[in-house]
This record gives C-alpha cells, structure tokens and sequence, in this order.
C-alpha cells in the first residue's frame, strides 16, 4: 500500500470517528484531515505522477470524507463548519487526479464535479436535518416561554388572591382582637389556610416549569423540613429509572408532604421511602401524630388525580389511616 494512500486514509478514518464521537473539536479534526488529504493528492500530482497507487483506498478515502463532510454541516457552528467543509469537500471531489490522467483542463474539471455531486448532496442532507432540528428547537422554546407566561398569570391571580385574603383577615384581627379574641384567633386560623394555599400553589407551579425526578427529592424534603416537621426522606442509592417514573414520583411525594402540611399541622414525625422492589418502584409516605392527612380532592392534583396519573402508568395507589397518622403508598412499575 502507497504510504500517501495510507496516510490519507487514515486521517479521514480518524476524521469520521471523532465526528461519530460527537468531540468538539470536530470541524478542526475534519479541516485537518481534509487539508492532509490535499496534501497527499498533491504529492502523488508531483512527486509521483498519477497512476500510482491504490485507487480502492483512495476510493474508501473520499467516502469517508464525503461522510465527515455531512457530519460537519450537520454538527458544528456555521463559522466553523464552513472552512472545514471546503477542505473536506474539495479534498472528496479531487481524490480521482491520483489515478487518472485527464486529457485536458476541462476533463480534469468535469471529473471534480462528478465527484462534488456526492459532497453537495451530503451538506444538502445535513443542512435539511439542521434546519428540522432548528424548527423544533424553535417550537419547543416558543411552547415553553407560552406555557411560563400562562403559568405566570395563574401564579398571579391565585397567589395574590391568597395574599389579599391573608391582609384582609389580618386587619380585620386587628380591629377585632382587643374586643374579642376569638375573632382574632379566626382570623389567624384562615391567613394560616391561606397561606398554605399560597405555598401550594408555588409548589406546583415548580412543578410545571420544571420536571424533577428522584434526584430533586432530597431537596424537597429540605424544604419542607424548614417550614414543618423534619422529614426523614430514605431514597435507596444508585436507582435507576425512566425519567417519566421519576417525574410522577415526585409528583407522588410533593403531593403527600403537601397533604401532611395541611392536614396535620401537627405532626411529629414524617418519613417517605422510595426504594425498587422486584420490578416496581415502591414510594411510601407517612406522618404520626396530627390530625390524619387524608387529603381532600380540593386544588392541585389531589389524591383523586393522583391516582389516576398512578393508574395510567400501570401503577397503583393507596392511602390510609395508621398508628394515629396516615400512609400513602404507591408502586409504579419499571421497565425489567
């Protein structure tokens, strides 16, 4: 084998497998092996004078380019992509002048071209890709700022609902407390309920703009820990699950500690598990002590549509009364 050959060869192998890898050094990588493939094309021109050599690997050669040229169009920003598909391309469309003698100029022209047809058509494939990704990324981000504007509205109105309540009820405590506490401790009572409408709604409204997973729970306990009694949150290591499971598990969760926040306020202890267990994803959530969290089907999922989420997944949901507190337990099931 023509050690030019060889060379050539190789460096537009190693072009394509850095392409494949996704590096970001790509459009360098590919410049560079279009520019030594130049090179060798030349040096058979000079040195050797066509007719020598392997034409298959030259062959494979310009394939190869051809591929890393469309992987280029397609992968790296257009300021480099560009000089990197100029070497390539050229570099694909001239391998032939190692093998063949052209009569004239305009053979010699005519067989480039033949040759670039493969190139154009690559970049024009990569460009079409390109331009559907664009159009989706374009689509996903114009969903995204709808949807946070329409959130935003909603967090608006119910949020300074409940904060309007919560003023009103706090001033008329005020005007009525001196004369008669009771009033002012109703008043007290519905600023707490409104205010934990509020935090509802801040909690799910999170949940809208952002899809957690099974990774987002510690916080979650975190923060529920700093306005409640301290959850003990066990979260088995190393799970491994679709992220739609762990999306609808931290559903699963916000929904049961929001539940124990309303319902019993008083509670002494509050622990959630989620571990694997033959196949199923097990999530458990309880509290002792306090009234029980049962959970009425008022605003956000509730556990009515949460069960209904658990279902469709294949899962199931249930809660109940125990020990004086309440458990929520749920098994959804995972992929074998």
């Amino acid at each position: 084998m023509n050690l030019l050959d060889a060379a050539g060869a190789l460096a537009a192998g190693a072009a394509l497998m850095w392409a494949l890898a996704r590096r970001p050094a790509l459009p360098w990588v590919a410049g560079a092996a279009g520019a030594l493939s130049l090179a060798v094309t030349a040096g058979f021109l000079i040195m050797d004078g066509p007719g020598r050599g392997e034409d298959l690997i030259g062959l494979a050669e310009s394939f190869l380019l051809i591929a890393v040229t469309g992987l280029v169009a397609r992968r790296s920003p257009a300021r480099r992509a560009v000089p990197a598909c100029v070497l390539t391309g050229a570099a694909a469309s001239t391998w032939l002048l190692r093998y063949l003698v052209p009569a004239s100029p305009l053979e010699a022209v005519g067989m480039c071209a033949f040759w670039s047809l493969g190139v154009i058509a690559a970049v024009g494939v990569a460009l079409y890709l390109r331009y559907l990704d664009d159009g989706r990324a374009s689509a996903v981000r114009r969903a995204r700022t709808e949807q946070r504007l329409r959130l935003a509205g909603d967090l608006h109105d119910f949020v300074a609902h409940d904060v309007g309540e919560m003023l009103a009820q706090a001033q008329a405590g005020q005007v009525v407390g001196v004369a008669d506490p009771a009033q002012a401790l109703l008043a007290l009572r519905r600023v707490e309920e409104a205010g934990l409408r509020a935090m509802e709604t801040l909690d799910r409204t999170v949940l809208e703009l952002h899809a957690p997973g099974l990774a987002d729970l510690p916080a979650l306990a975190a923060r529920f820990s700093a306005a409640g009694p301290p959850v003990r949150l066990d979260l088995q290591e190393g799970l491994d699950v679709p992220d739609e499971t762990g999306a609808l598990a931290y559903r699963i969760v916000v929904e049961a500690l929001t539940n124990v926040r309303r319902h019993a306020p008083g509670a002494t202890a509050v622990g959630a598990r989620v571990h694997a267990e033959r196949n199923q994803l097990l999530i458990t959530v309880g509290n002792e002590g306090g009234a029980p969290a049962t959970g009425g089907p008022r605003g956000g999922f509730g556990l009515a549509g949460l069960r209904e989420r658990v279902e469709a997944a294949g899962g199931e949901l249930s809660s109940a009364a125990v020990r004086g507190g309440w458990r929520l337990t749920t098994r959804l099931p995972l992929p074998r």
